[in-house]
């Protein structure tokens, strides 16, 4: 089928500022989450960034009073690692994770 020529795909694709303003825009975004204390039965909201790792996860909850060693965040049944972001385990604002003791007893060596 051919399109007219102000219809072209050239014409259709996002201009170029958008994309770095969609990107720049980004880094302010923050997401609403809970984490699930299992031993405490607590639940505790945060307020994270895409680009927060979990160990920076770990960092908010001992400002707010709570040890998080040798415990392991779950989230859709799925452990997520040290050194993946908000935005690669895909939590979305609204979630909750799961933090509980690691029962493998694997320390978390990053620290």
């Amino acid at each position: 089928m051919l399109l007219p020529a102000s219809l072209s795909s050239a014409s259709l694709a996002e201009p170029e500022g958008m994309e770095t303003l969609r990107r720049s825009l980004s880094r302010w975004k923050k997401y609403h989450i809970k984490v699930h204390l299992a031993d405490e039965d607590l639940l505790l909201p945060l307020t994270v960034k895409p680009t927060d790792t979990m160990m920076d996860l770990r960092a908010h909850l001992v400002r707010e009073g709570v040890t998080s060693w040798k415990k392991t965040f779950f989230y859709n049944a799925r452990v997520i690692e040290e050194h993946e972001t908000v935005k690669e385990a895909k939590i979305q604002n609204g979630s909750v994770l799961l933090l509980i003791n690691d029962k493998r007893g694997k320390a978390v060596d990053e620290w």
